[in-house]
């Protein structure tokens, strides 16, 4: 049985591997010491302690907050109105239809979104004279919807666009509302995505172009591949955002999460439907939220040279 810390090259290309604290153990392999036990039982009291502590805190907390709430003089009448089981399950269903809604206008406008964003910011990255046209134009598209309120393009569109009455347009408050979010939401992507082109360094292009590629296989084949993995945590942020913006539509009478809890309160004032739309929004944001948070960790540990 060989012990110490020099243990045998596992590739059989001589010398030795270091390992501090260990030994062989014969057939059964590695062995931790005395010593590395010793760490890893203090590394775990450490965790163990480290959650309980965490745990008692935010009991506390949560507590604290639980008996300033419900000590309130209004917490029944609050209760009442907002917090209503019985109204809860009866709003459920209509409110859940109108969910479905949301996420097909983010499922569809994040598509376009994506492919119009990624157009304008390849429009604004153009180089040479003969170009100055199409940058201006991307530049002022990406200054007047980043400068409009979302709100107000939902307004200008959902009631304005109806009115002229154009010939083989839609008049759909649900067609003008996801036009809004697109053009709106566009804009940002579009300098999310310019800001990942940008951030390629010149001797890529200049590598590309010594290779012979064109302007266009250079930007194709090598700007944008690394530009696009950039930026996708920020996309996907932009996501989120989408998502809950998707519920604005309801102000052009878009019957979505929003206009259903809407409904179901009218019937007898009780804003319950508000809360379980709340809710029901808060699920689908909140796991997208941790996935964005997950994807940039993994990015950034690849980028520091880790392997998943």
């Amino acid at each position: 049985m060989t012990t110490g810390t020099d243990t045998p090259d596992p590739d059989g290309r001589g010398g030795s591997v270091l390992r501090a604290g260990s030994r062989l153990a014969g057939p059964q392999g590695w062995a931790p010491s005395a010593l590395e036990r010793e760490r890893a039982a203090y590394r775990k009291r450490r965790s163990v302690r480290s959650l309980t502590v965490s745990a008692l805190s935010t009991a506390v907390v949560a507590a604290v907050l639980v008996v300033l709430v419900t000590s309130a003089p209004g917490w029944p009448a609050v209760r009442h109105a907002y917090f209503s089981w019985d109204k809860a399950v009866a709003s459920f269903p209509a409110v859940l239809d109108g969910l479905w809604l949301n996420i097909r206008i983010m499922a569809v406008c994040g598509v376009i979104i994506a492919v119009l964003g990624l157009l304008i910011a390849v429009g604004r990255t153009l180089r040479g004279p003969v170009a100055f046209p199409v940058r201006v134009l991307c530049t002022g598209y990406v200054d007047l919807f980043r400068g409009l309120p979302l709100l107000l393009v939902l307004l200008l569109l959902g009631y304005g666009m109806p009115a002229l009455r154009l010939t083989g347009v839609p008049n759909s408050p649900l067609f003008w509302g996801g036009m809004a979010l697109v053009l709106s939401y566009s804009a940002y992507v579009a300098e999310v995505f310019r800001a990942g082109i940008e951030s390629v360094h010149p001797s890529q292009r200049a590598a590309a172009r010594s290779l012979g590629l064109t302007y266009g296989k250079t930007l194709r084949h090598v700007v944008l591949p690394q530009a696009v993995r950039r930026v996708v945590p920020p996309l996907m942020n932009d996501l989120v955002s989408l998502q809950k913006d998707s519920g604005l539509v309801s102000i052009l009478g878009v019957v979505d999460a929003i206009r259903a809890a809407q409904i179901e309160t009218a019937i007898d004032f009780n804003y319950t439907p508000y809360v379980v739309a709340g809710l029901l929004f808060i699920c689908l944001t909140i796991p997208m939220a941790r996935l964005t948070d997950w994807v940039a960790r993994r990015q950034g540990f690849q980028g520091a040279g880790g392997h998943l």
